[in-house]
């Protein structure tokens, strides 16, 4: 049979094959962002179980259900009962270089798109959370979850705002810059339920910082960093299969054949059906080799029946013969 030639269609397919097969091998790199995403699991549930017991020692409950009476009998004027989900934590256990207290405190937020650096306001740091958190549940959407971390070193661009937009659209992000993000949807509205609390105080939570130990605030530290540190070990993977990539395009473009790339593939300890790779292209239309393209374009030609010109004389001939 004749080498099939390699073509920009045979070249992406077996790129995102060979692609598929790098997101998906038991690497060290990628064993670390499951493990640090497990991690964050057992931190928000801990931090979340501590900040309940924070915020519940700032305002009792039984003070919220007489707050809400008397809202329900007095009605807005009483309306001084909100839940929750980001709160200001602080701790004055700490001296500065005279020894005289110091006040620490920072913005925590539990919900998807909570801010990593104490910030009130969204950001792309907690985007970039949500999308490393989500991972597998975006590209079951057909969004392309690792779009931050494969454009880390590429300011704002159509394609990153294409893809970032997807994603955000599908987690249910409210896209509004507001920290409380009430209008979060779907997923993003899922993962923030069980993190709202009761407080009493109508006014932005920067000015009803709430107390706690020091040994607390460390806690809700530790889970935020906890959070950081997906993101940082989602960019470390992904980079480490961008690389590769960047050398699979390389080869690939090089190659003439497709039994290079099919040996190449091979190599990498990756099987591919060289018959299923040519099956079909983008436009669903057969490909061949030229024996078989051959037989095909026969099939499709509008051949003469057996009804020829000279049969249809001979025809002529008899029946006039017959009739003499």
């Amino acid at each position: 049979m004749t080498k099939i030639r390699m073509n920009t269609e045979l070249r992406n397919k077996l790129f995102n094959k060979i692609k598929h097969t790098f997101e998906n091998e038991d690497t060290q790199e990628r064993e670390a962002y499951l493990q640090s995403r497990e991690t964050v699991d057992h931190h928000y549930k801990y931090a979340s179980e501590l900040a309940k017991l924070v915020v519940e020692r700032a305002y009792p409950p039984e003070d919220v259900a007489t707050l809400r009476t008397f809202k329900n009998k007095y009605g807005s004027p009483c309306d001084v009962v909100a839940k929750d989900k980001c709160f200001y934590f602080a701790h004055n256990e700490g001296v500065d270089d005279e020894g005289e207290p110091t006040e620490t405190k920072s913005h925590f937020d539990f919900g998807l798109f909570g801010n990593l650096n104490g910030s009130e306001y969204s950001s792309d740091e907690g985007k970039k959370f949500a999308v490393a958190y989500f991972r597998e549940d975006l590209k079951a959407m057909d969004c392309n979850p690792d779009i931050y971390a494969q454009q880390s070193e590429n300011k704002d661009n159509p394609h990153k705002t294409k893809h970032v937009e997807e994603c955000m659209k599908a987690l249910g992000c409210s896209n509004s810059g507001s920290y409380s993000r009430s209008e979060d949807i779907g997923i993003a509205k899922t993962f923030n339920a069980p993190y709202y609390l009761d407080v009493i105080g109508t006014s932005y939570c920067r000015s009803r910082a709430i107390a706690c130990t020091k040994q607390e605030y460390e806690h809700f530290e530790a889970w935020r960093t906890a959070k950081g540190n997906l993101v940082s070990k989602h960019q470390t993977w992904i980079d480490s299969i961008v690389k590769q990539c960047n050398q699979l395009k390389i080869g690939l473009k090089a190659y003439r054949y497709l039994s290079e790339g099919i040996e190449l593939a091979t190599e990498l300890g990756i099987e591919l059906d060289e018959a299923e790779l040519i099956r079909t292209n983008s436009t669903g239309l057969t490909i061949y080799n030229p024996s078989n393209l051959a037989s095909m374009i026969k099939g499709m030609k509008n051949k003469q029946s057996a009804n020829t010109r000279e049969a249809k004389i001979l025809a002529r001939k008899q029946y006039e013969e017959s009739i003499n």
